[in-house]
């Protein structure tokens, strides 16, 4: 089990990487934004798409319930 990231954290591996918000969300296949806003404290992962964010980044422990198609 990965521990949990902070915000800062991540943005510095991304440093590292070369890579920007924008391309980790692609990789996660999250919408940019909602990543931007975990990021800068906009908003905390408690429902729906950003938990689900949240919890890929590592920046908090949960699960990730699968989506049902109709």
């Amino acid at each position: 089990m990965e521990s949990i990231r902070t915000a800062e954290e991540i943005k510095r591996d991304l440093e590292r990487r070369g890579k920007t918000i924008a391309d980790l969300a692609r990789e996660l296949g999250l919408r940019p934004m909602v990543v931007y806003d975990l990021l800068c404290g906009r908003t905390y992962g408690t429902r729906g798409e950003s938990h689900r964010a949240a919890v890929l980044l590592g920046l908090k422990e949960g699960t990730i319930e699968q989506q049902q198609t109709a």
